[in-house]
């Protein structure tokens, strides 16, 4: 399969919202604000988890992990992207694409993991409470957050080097404001389907989740009273939310074939889950966990944030 070696050398072209100047500007406040708001939000709830030991328990390791997760995932595309939305530059090295669709791959897909493992959290958490604490140990937790991070490496490490090497006839322009996989498999003059099902290996880590919820759901049914309803939607009505707005997302640009991606619809759907979903996830995971409260609002009054021992 030739390969043009031009292609390869030249930067490549940002088109972004370069046609609309005005839709430009009402975008970098947006993103700005929203960045902002993702900074102070994330960094609080990484803050709360280390701090109070009233937290230290599995679902907050994950949450913590998450907000980690989210402050990166984030802060890898938003400053090229502010960059490119303020001034008449728009290009992006070779490498820095890479680099880019390196990193962003990386922690996106290590989040879809993170999200599995979460989900298999709640389940434990609902269907045997008893014994909670036995199974989710703390070993546990570490190990099932460094395999996270090690799917997210290897899907990465197979698929960057897949979409990169894809032939593009000498074309570098990329209509989107990020290096990101459909935009770049769009841009391929040579079939694309063997690349294209590797991204399904995302389903996989969905599927785990639907299966945790099917059981969660199964367990649920099986509860005679109100209050254990009750209890049982407010341990995974939160994380429940998180995985419908981020896998919603996912799925609808990921799998979807690549004769049929819209562009202009891909673009705000990755500004919709880069940049929206990260800032309200610690939103979404504060207004009802009374844990997470408490502790703000202690720390606010200048209480200790840690039970004395």
């Amino acid at each position: 399969m030739g390969r043009d070696n031009d292609s390869y050398q030249q930067a490549f072209i940002l088109l972004g919202f370069s046609d609309r100047p005005r839709l430009e500007i009402i975008l970098f406040a947006f993103i700005l604000v929203f960045y902002t708001l993702t900074l102070a939000g994330n960094t609080a709830i990484i803050l709360l988890s280390i701090m109070d030991a009233r937290l230290h328990m599995p679902m907050y390791f994950f949450l913590g992990n998450l907000s980690f997760l989210d402050l990166c995932f984030t802060t890898s595309i938003v400053p090229q992207l502010l960059w490119n939305l303020w001034g008449p530059e728009k290009t992006i090295s070779y490498h820095g694409c890479v680099a880019q669709l390196y990193i962003y791959m990386v922690l996106g897909s290590t989040e879809c993991v993170l999200l599995a493992v979460m989900s298999y959290d709640c389940y434990v958490a609902v269907c045997r409470p008893l014994h909670y604490t036995v199974v989710m140990h703390p070993r546990l937790c570490l190990q099932l957050v460094t395999v996270s991070w090690f799917c997210g490496f290897l899907h990465s490490f197979f698929m960057c080097p897949q979409t990169m090497q894809l032939s593009r006839c000498g074309r570098h322009t990329v209509d989107h404001f990020l290096c990101e996989m459909p935009a770049l498999i769009a841009m391929s003059c040579e079939d694309t389907i063997l690349v294209e099902a590797f991204a399904f290996a995302l389903g996989v880590a969905l599927l785990l989740v639907l299966i945790s919820y099917g059981m969660i759901a199964a367990a649920v049914v099986r509860i005679k009273s109100a209050a254990g309803h009750k209890k049982a939607f407010n341990t995974c009505s939160s994380h429940l939310t998180v995985v419908s707005l981020f896998y919603g997302t996912i799925i609808y640009m990921y799998l979807q074939p690549a004769n049929s991606y819209s562009q202009d619809q891909g673009k705000f759907l990755t500004l919709f889950y880069t940049i929206v979903t990260p800032s309200v996830n610690p939103l979404i995971y504060t207004l009802r966990n009374k844990d997470v409260n408490g502790t703000m609002k202690r720390l606010l009054k200048g209480e200790k944030g840690a039970k004395e021992t």
